[in-house]
């Protein structure tokens, strides 16, 4: 029986975020599909296709680009509420919507498995923008898990505001890898883990 679709919000101010993801995915013999939503990561393929995303979803054929770890998308503005999509990407482990913090739309669907990897800073902006997407997720009423990557201090404080302001139940949404020596090898295995489960 096939798992319900997977899909994976990472939100990073670093590019290679969601590459190192898809890497580590990969590397646990998983098949991704990388969406560069913003277009900060594929840009220099985007004139391989004679057609924009939404042309492909019309269409029902994806351009999707080869990468040696996963397959990937230019598709700048995409969001996972987007209603063609689920029926296209059935044949992917996992779905990869790379975002920005200033730009993180999350689009949570009732009927998909969503994964939210944020990696936060020491700062105070990183830090407040972290809590504001818990708090989205904790009254989103949709099923969710939460990995937290980046400075250790600041992901044990995002943490700890979240649960304590948020619910406990925010508790067992939340893994918390920053202390981890690769993290985004531990993101993949705890996301591996809990699907066999």
């Amino acid at each position: 029986m096939r798992q319900p679709l997977r899909y994976i919000h990472s939100i990073s101010n670093s590019p290679n975020s969601g590459v190192r993801l898809a890497h580590a995915l990969y590397q646990l013999g998983r098949m991704s599909l990388l969406i560069d939503t913003r277009g900060r990561l594929f840009t220099s393929s985007s004139l391989r296709s004679l057609f924009d995303w939404r042309h492909q979803l019309e269409r029902r054929q994806l351009h999707a680009l080869p990468q040696a770890y996963c397959e990937a998308w230019y598709a700048p503005g995409m969001r996972a509420d987007e209603p063609a999509l689920p029926g296209m990407v059935g044949g992917y482990d996992d779905v990869i919507f790379d975002s920005e913090w200033d730009c993180a739309d999350l689009a949570l669907l009732p009927d998909v498995a969503h994964t939210v990897v944020m990696e936060i800073r020491r700062t105070d902006e990183s830090m407040r923008k972290a809590y504001a997407v818990l708090k989205t997720l904790a009254r989103s009423g949709v099923t969710f898990r939460i990995g937290l990557l980046g400075d250790r201090l600041a992901c044990d404080h995002i943490q700890a505001a979240g649960c304590h302001f948020l619910g406990h139940e925010l508790v067992h949404a939340i893994f918390n890898v920053a202390n981890e020596n690769d993290a985004f090898a531990a993101l993949a295995v705890r996301m591996a883990d809990e699907e066999r489960a």
